[in-house]
């Protein structure tokens, strides 16, 4: 049936926390009520990517752009723009535009994106393979089954010049290669969907959006390295991606596209889905595949690599959802068409999950080489409430912080690698001037400490040992010998440490010595936290001049703390205190202090 109109909703997971399930059957129910059923549809899709301006509404032709827009919001929405013709002001990305032409590409968050993973995500309903096929969808597994040898496939994706995406950038046709010249009874491929990092949501928007690119791309692979099994890994804590996943591989599976004899070919694959328990360590691949096996996810020494050795002792190539997301594009289009985007060095697209102290947060995929300035105040926005940029965290508690005189560097492998932090995944957390750098690492260390599989050594002790020091520095315990000794630790856990999480766990703290100095030495020398963080370095007072002797704060205190006389100036009793704020928040007239 052809319609009139389209409503496209965002469903991805945070929309429906937002209540898009419900905004879509209001939006039903009140073209039911119109008699406009027949002529507009309504269309869950994946993730749009614009997070803080979610649910996002996109009303087509005319490419009208609403945010923020709540089941209540249907019915207006149904008589003003459906039913009238003319757009909710009120509900538009920029309410200045009242016309019907605030499309998606005249917002600023759009204006510098490359959506090429996310290319069918806020497009198609994820569940419906032929809106999937409508947008070249499995047109890269026809070519490849009926005009390409494994030898071309593979020669394209060098071309290409695609690196994995997971976080080490390895050549992604050099780990197919492997697994192609090996010479063995059964191979596999495998989908690492197990994605970790606080604050990262790359691979779960892209399976709840498109989940058919993956399991495109994962058949072509299996094709060109000669495997018939694939294995999607996900953590169960994605029952979104899960679902969606498991509607596509039954839908492929109904039209011919996977399966026995695919395409009528001689060519045979299945994928079955193997669900993680979370745990961070299993992003890595040998203990991705321990916990495949049903054993217990911790890494092994390598080599032997898993493209060589891997799931079952079987020749395995491992990539993760947006690497396999990129592949069909690339296949259609050709590899020096996908070699132009990008660096010398990273070619192509990166995802990332802006989130932090950022006007507009959410998913973003952007050129290799797009700076940091533009990203956090060209898509981003800038920082909330106009305060001070600090400092940027990438690659999730792997990676580093860096500051903001590297604000122009260009994003690639090897730029972030130099300011001591990593692409990573994708995830990419900013920082303002309230935020203290002691603290924000102390987080990332306690993560890392806590996911660690105490397999090793220098992984088990070494990280605990760091959280311990960071502890005496936010204490006011540490001396300038501690940072000597930090440092130290550090190297030996990025060379003894077996997998990436021991070898990375270090740099958050690195990065803070080689960047922050300045404030470290605040806490150690001056026993002092600048932004106020570390509760034991900050000390509350009573300016007596200021203070009008109301006793709000002495009733607010949880400690009774606080003495003096009504309408007389008050007292802080230092030895009492507990450093919990609650007489700073508690005080109208400015009259208690923190330093």
């Amino acid at each position: 049936m052809a319609y009139k109109q389209y409503v496209l909703v965002c469903s991805g997971t945070a929309c429906e926390s937002s209540k898009s399930r419900d905004l879509i059957q209001a939006l039903n129910n009140e073209l039911g009520k119109a008699g406009l059923a027949n002529d507009v549809q309504v269309v869950k899709t994946g993730c749009f990517g614009f997070c803080e301006k979610g649910p996002i509404v996109k009303v087509l032709p005319e490419e009208t752009f609403y945010v923020q827009v709540k089941p209540a919001d249907a019915a207006e929405i149904v008589a003003e723009h459906m039913v009238k013709g003319r757009p909710v002001s009120r509900l538009l990305y920029d309410p200045a535009q009242s016309k019907a032409n605030a499309k998606l590409e005249d917002i600023d968050f759009y204006q510098k994106q490359v959506r090429i993973v996310l290319r069918n995500c806020g497009v198609i309903d994820p569940d419906s393979i032929d809106e999937y096929i409508a947008r070249d969808g499995y047109v890269a597994l026809e070519k490849v089954l009926f005009e390409m040898t494994p030898d071309e496939v593979i020669n394209e994706l060098k071309k290409s010049g695609l690196r994995g995406r997971g976080g080490a950038g390895f050549p992604t046709w050099r780990k197919w290669q492997f697994t192609k010249d090996v010479a063995s009874d059964e191979k596999f491929v495998m989908c690492n969907a197990d994605e970790g990092d606080p604050g990262a949501y790359m691979d779960r928007s892209t399976l709840e959006g498109d989940p058919h690119s993956v399991l495109e791309a994962m058949m072509i692979a299996g094709y060109t390295v000669g495997s018939t099994k694939g294995v999607i890994y996900i953590r169960a804590e994605y029952p979104l991606a899960i679902d969606r996943l498991n509607t596509a591989i039954a839908k492929a599976k109904e039209y011919g596209l996977m399966g026995t004899n695919i395409l009528g070919t001689k060519f045979s694959f299945d994928i079955e889905i193997r669900l993680g328990a979370g745990a961070f360590v299993c992003g890595e691949e040998t203990a991705l595949i321990a916990s495949t096996e049903g054993g217990r996810g911790m890494p092994k020494p390598r080599p032997p690599f898993p493209a060589v050795k891997g799931l079952w002792d079987k020749p395995t190539v491992i990539n993760n959802v947006e690497t396999w997301a990129s592949i069909p594009v690339i296949l259609i289009r050709g590899g020096d068409w996908y070699a132009k985007i990008g660096t010398a060095t990273s070619k192509g697209t990166k995802v990332f999950a802006l989130t932090g102290k950022i006007n507009n947060s959410g998913l973003i995929e952007v050129p290799m080489g797009t700076t940091l300035r533009e990203i956090i105040y060209g898509i981003g926005g800038g920082i909330k409430g106009g305060k001070a940029f600090k400092a940027v965290q990438t690659g999730g508690p792997s990676g580093g912080l860096i500051p903001a005189q590297y604000l122009d560097t260009p994003i690639d492998y090897e730029n972030l690698q130099k300011l001591g932090s990593i692409v990573g995944s994708g995830g990419m957390i900013v920082m303002d001037e309230d935020d203290c750098v002691v603290d924000i690492t102390r987080f990332y260390l306690d993560f890392s400490v806590d996911e660690s599989c105490g397999k090793c050594a220098p992984c088990r002790i070494g990280g605990r040992t760091l959280l311990n020091m960071l502890d005496k520095i936010a204490t006011g315990g540490a001396t300038l010998e501690d940072v000597s000794k930090m440092e130290t630790l550090c190297t030996a856990m990025q060379r003894a440490s077996l997998c990436g999480l021991g070898q990375t766990t270090p740099n958050p703290v690195l990065s803070v010595i080689r960047h922050f100095r300045e404030e470290l030495m605040e806490h150690i020398e001056h026993k002092h936290c600048p932004a106020g963080k570390c509760k034991s370095l900050v000390t509350f007072t009573i300016d007596a001049a200021t203070c009008i002797g109301c006793t709000v704060c002495a009733r607010r205190c949880p400690v009774s703390c606080i003495s003096g006389e009504r309408k007389a100036a008050h007292v802080i009793d230092q030895s009492k205190c507990i450093k919990c704020g609650a007489c700073l928040d508690a005080c109208k007239f400015g009259a208690v202090l923190k330093s």
